[in-house]
C-alpha cells in the first residue's frame, strides 16, 4: 500500500541547473527588462521575477515553467526562490519570453497556450536577434479567454509603450513618454560580464589554435 505524501512535504525545486539564457544578447535583454521594471514598480505592491520556476498546480512539482521575466501585482515586493500561485493567490499579469529560433515552437505554442490558460493578461515575445520574429517584438493581450495580438506595442497592464531598440526593449511611460532608464550599476555589471565572456572566448580560440598546431605536427591526441 502506497502512502500519499502530504502536500506540505512535497519538494518544489528552485533550480534545474540549466543556464539562464542561451546567449549574451538574451541574458542582457532579460536583465535589462528585470531591472527597468523593478525600478518602475518600486513602492507598489508588486514584484518582478526572472528565470524562476512558476508552479501552477499544488501537489505536482513537475508542472512548472520558468518565464524569463514575470510581473506580479498585489503581492509582497521582493525576490522569491520560486513562485507558487496557490500560496501567493495571484497569477502573473505580464510575462516576457526572450525567444530564439531554438525556442520558437515552445514559446509561440506551448508557453502561449499555458499562459493563456492561466489567464496571464499580457504575453510578450522578444527576439533580440530577429531570428523568427521579423519586427523582433510581438505581444498578446487576453480578450475573454483568448490571446489576441497587440498591435500598438503598448502594455495596458504596465502603462508603458514598448519599443525595439537594437537588441533591447525600450520602455516609455504612456502618461508623459518618459523613457525608463537602466541604472549605472547594471550597465557596469553587464560590461563586466561582457569582458569575461570575451576573455573566455579568446582563451578558447587560443587553445583551439594550439591544438590545431599540435595535430599538424603530431597527429590526433591519443
Amino acid at each position: 500500500m502506497t502512502t500519499a505524501i502530504p502536500k506540505s512535504e512535497i519538494i518544489y525545486p528552485s533550480s534545474d541547473g540549466e543556464p539562464v539564457a542561451e546567449t549574451y544578447d538574451h541574458l542582457y535583454a532579460i536583465l535589462t527588462i528585470l531591472e527597468v521594471l523593478r525600478q518602475y514598480l518600486q513602492g507598489r505592491r508588486a514584484t518582478v521575477l526572472a528565470n524562476q520556476f512558476l508552479y501552477y498546480v499544488q501537489g505536482f512539482p513537475k508542472l512548472r515553467v520558468a518565464p524569463d521575466v514575470m510581473v506580479i501585482y498585489d503581492v509582497e515586493p521582493g525576490g522569491r526562490d520560486n513562485y507558487k500561485i496557490w500560496q501567493e493567490k495571484q497569477v502573473p499579469k505580464v510575462i516576457f519570453e526572450i525567444t530564439s529560433k531554438g525556442t520558437q515552437e515552445e514559446d509561440k505554442t506551448t508557453k502561449k497556450n499555458l499562459y493563456e490558460g492561466l489567464e496571464v493578461e499580457e504575453y510578450w515575445l522578444f527576439d533580440p536577434k530577429g531570428e523568427w520574429i521579423e519586427q523582433k517584438l510581438q505581444g498578446y493581450r487576453l480578450r475573454g479567454d483568448i490571446y489576441e495580438p497587440i498591435t500598438d506595442s503598448c502594455s495596458q497592464v504596465l502603462q508603458l509603450r514598448l519599443a525595439v531598440e537594437g537588441k533591447l526593449i525600450g520602455f516609455y511611460r504612456l502618461d508623459n513618454e518618459e523613457k525608463l532608464l537602466v541604472t549605472d550599476e547594471l550597465v557596469a555589471a553587464l560590461r563586466q560580464e561582457t569582458d569575461k565572456r570575451i576573455e573566455a572566448e579568446t582563451r578558447a580560440a587560443e587553445l583551439e589554435s594550439l591544438l590545431s598546431r599540435y595535430r599538424e605536427q603530431f597527429g590526433e591526441l591519443p
